[in-house]
């Protein structure tokens, strides 16, 4: 049981419960059991579905601990360190960039498609890093590690902005205003050294119902809350405490009300449709050749290296993990279309393409080693 234990709160393990969720989602999508699950997912709560509430409401407390990763980074991890970082930034940007090129290209007559366009530029951190574990140093080793760490860190940073930018409703401008107010409080708490949790999480609910009212996607309130938290002893102890719950519940609750995939719905129509095509193909060969070229790139123009211990054929497998869109693809996704019937186009795309990144990736990186595997 400890070794079991030991295992789920290890990179490795950390993917398994999100794994599960994802697997029991479809599962019960394709039984008899699946009308039941999907009218209890749409049950009403105070106006809003139970779906609704997992994505705008418990996914912030997973914002908030990105918000505080970042921030940690940025200050005193490898994000403060210019030399480190130059080389996942590039791998990052180039594959933000050309998936979402990609999907333009597929669905660039389809003004309602197109608004997709963000899906397939996201990377799952849990389950990309979850492989290159599982995998060990061998394989794998720590810097080129580090280089998939830090590129997910900026790729989790970038999509922040772009929800922030790109997928926001009508604005209320009162909501705005109440909203900045409460970051205001949230500085201020900062400077004037308050160091105690309670003040911070107060104004930082309140500013999530500002942000919920806004037209400003709810989570991002979640991210402020994490770049507004000052580093200290306190603060140490919740972002050691938040992992648990974000990687257990939160996360896998969320991966169970927006993967169930009706898998006899599938038809050859919808293997076709440029939403699923442009999402699987952005993915797929998007990710993987827009980190890889760009990095190498950076190399070949001596601006930088490659991660110490690293081989080419390695880096490109790390690369392919990237395509690992999964959770922030299917967030995006939401935000996107909604819980209409496109969403089945989009859970059918990022699937097929995190499927087709992991299984290269794995395939790549587990004979870099020179063994047979």
């Amino acid at each position: 049981m400890k070794r079991w234990a030991a295992f789920l709160h290890s990179d490795a393990g950390s993917a398994v419960p999100l794994l599960a969720a994802t697997v029991l989602a479809l599962v019960l999508a394709n039984s008899p059991a699946g009308p039941a699950v999907d009218h209890a997912l749409h049950l009403e709560i105070a106006t809003k579905s139970l779906t609704h509430w997992i994505n705008d409401g418990l996914m912030v407390v997973f914002f908030l601990l990105v918000g505080m990763e970042i921030k940690r980074e940025v200050v005193v991890g490898e994000l403060s360190r210019p030399s480190q970082v130059a080389l996942p930034i590039a791998g990052a940007l180039g594959g933000i960039l050309l998936p979402a090129a990609i999907y333009a290209a597929f669905t660039w007559n389809d003004r309602e498609a197109l608004s997709g366009w963000a899906i397939p530029s996201a990377t799952d951190i849990a389950f990309a890093v979850a492989i290159v574990a599982a995998l060990g140093p061998e394989r794998v080793p720590p810097g080129l590690r580090l280089f998939l760490l830090t590129l997910a860190i900026v790729d989790d940073l970038a999509a922040i902005v772009i929800i922030a930018i790109f997928y926001t409703a009508d604005l209320s401008t009162l909501s705005l205003v109440l909203a900045g107010l409460c970051i205001v409080v949230l500085i201020a708490l900062n400077v004037l050294g308050v160091r105690r949790a309670l003040p911070y999480l107060v104004i930082g609910f309140l500013l999530w119902l500002c942000v919920l009212k806004s037209g400003v996607h709810a989570t991002l309130a979640g991210v402020v809350l994490g770049f507004c938290l000052p580093l200290g002893q306190s603060f140490e102890r919740l972002e050691h405490g938040l992992p648990p719950w974000v990687l257990f519940l939160i996360v896998p609750l969320f991966a169970f009300a927006n993967s169930g995939l009706d898998l006899a719905g599938i038809d050859a129509a919808m293997l076709r449709d440029p939403i699923v095509l442009g999402i699987v193909a952005g993915l797929f060969v998007g990710k993987q050749v827009g980190i890889f070229g760009a990095a190498a790139l950076l190399v070949r123009s001596g601006l930088a290296q490659l991660p110490a211990g690293a081989t080419w054929r390695q880096l490109y497998g790390v690369a392919a993990c990237g395509g690992i869109g999964f959770t922030m693809s299917l967030f995006i996704g939401t935000l996107a279309f909604g819980n209409g019937d496109k969403l089945a186009l989009v859970q059918l795309g990022v699937l097929s393409g995190s499927l087709l990144s992991a299984a290269l990736g794995y395939a790549l990186l587990r004979v870099s080693s020179g063994r047979s595997a």
